[in-house]
């Protein structure tokens, strides 16, 4: 048995969500997503696959899903030329403690309420909701949603896929990077050698980890857009070959070129469902 792996997993699927939000705000052993650790870099990762099909992000109604609570991302979009900015968090509430850093330099778009720093105007919105219980029109359609290491922690992939679809314009697009390794990282593939109740009475940490494969997000994006691009950014094949003995059947294709895929970005274009518009 790989206890290595198993003592900090348990312990990790029985931290209470506070003090995990405590470790990752000042990325004390657990590591936070891009969006926050370096917004910047975030940014131009998203610029840069835009400039690959000829567009920008000016003039530009961008959704950012999962963002963590920080409000850098959004203003650094408007200041990259976004029209407005949809910052999207189900569960992490705003930083305040961060977000007050950032009053100095982006008084054009933050302001200090009751104590509390909030978006200053209508260009960029704060939306601490479920994606999929807006009602119609709640929202303003968007020309584009992004995230990063988000997707793989989600337990409805379908159906915030489905909602997410339904709040871009005909003609908008999605830019998703998706980590599909455990992220206990030294172990890229451990968690793929545990059946399902194992893994959620167990190991799962709190954050959740579904544990989709590329094959399952290609199938659910195909469903909700008409067309999709899915591109690999990385693989680890000797990790991969080193567990295969072990991980299980469900999580093995046979196809060698998706099997170790770790890390993959999924550009959609023409939403095909107006579910939530």
């Amino acid at each position: 048995m790989n206890f290595p792996y198993l003592l900090p997993r348990l312990a990790r699927h029985f931290l209470p969500e506070r003090v995990v939000r405590f470790l990752l705000l000042r990325s004390w052993i657990i590591r936070p997503g891009l969006e926050t650790g370096d917004p910047a870099a975030a940014i131009q990762r998203y610029v840069s696959v835009l400039a690959e099909r000829g567009l920008t992000l000016n003039g530009r109604r961008v959704l950012v899903f999962g963002y963590g609570g920080r409000f850098d991302i959004g203003v650094g979009l408007l200041e990259a030329g976004a029209d407005s900015v949809v910052l999207c968090e189900k569960y992490a509430p705003p930083d305040d403690r961060h977000n007050r850093t950032l009053l100095p330099r982006y008084e054009a778009h933050l302001v200090l309420d009751n104590n509390a720093v909030r978006p200053r105007n209508q260009r960029m919105l704060q939306l601490q909701a479920d994606i999929r219980d807006l009602k119609p029109g709640y929202l303003e359609p968007v020309d584009l949603v992004i995230s990063n290491s988000v997707y793989e922690h989600l337990e409805d992939v379908e159906g915030i896929t489905c909602a997410l679809a339904g709040l871009t314009k005909p003609d908008g697009l999605h830019i998703h990077f998706v980590d599909l390794r455990d992220h206990f990282f030294k172990y890229p593939f451990e968690m793929l050698c545990y059946s399902g109740p194992v893994w959620r009475g167990w190991l799962n940490p709190s954050s959740n980890h579904n544990r989709y494969r590329l094959w399952d997000y290609r199938r659910i994006f195909e469903t909700y857009f008409k067309r999709i691009e899915l591109t690999v950014l990385d693989r680890d094949e000797l990790e991969f070959n080193r567990n295969r003995p072990r991980i299980r059947p469900e999580f093995i294709s046979g196809d060698d070129g998706e099997d170790p895929v770790t890390l993959i970005r999924l550009t959609a274009f023409d939403p095909s469902t107006v579910s939530h518009a």
